[in-house]
């Protein structure tokens, strides 16, 4: 499978108004990662293959509860 181009581990070109990105964790066919808004909210996305999860960050805490209570 040909590797997505991810967003890097930070990225804001000195852009006030564009977010700044982070990758969270990658597996060969995952990708989490978060982007700080300009307005200061952190929103959370999850890349699996040809889909994207988008959460804000109350989702966010309820997602990762969900993942500690599947183990």
């Amino acid at each position: 499978m040909s590797k997505k181009p991810y967003p890097p581990k930070e990225i804001n070109m000195n852009n006030k108004n564009e977010p700044i990105t982070g990758t969270i964790a990658e597996t060969e066919n995952f990708l989490a990662w978060k982007a700080e808004e300009p307005d200061g909210e952190v929103t959370y996305h999850i890349e699996l293959n040809n889909v994207t999860v988008h959460f804000f960050q109350e989702e966010w805490t309820e997602f990762l509860q969900l993942i500690k209570e599947l183990k």
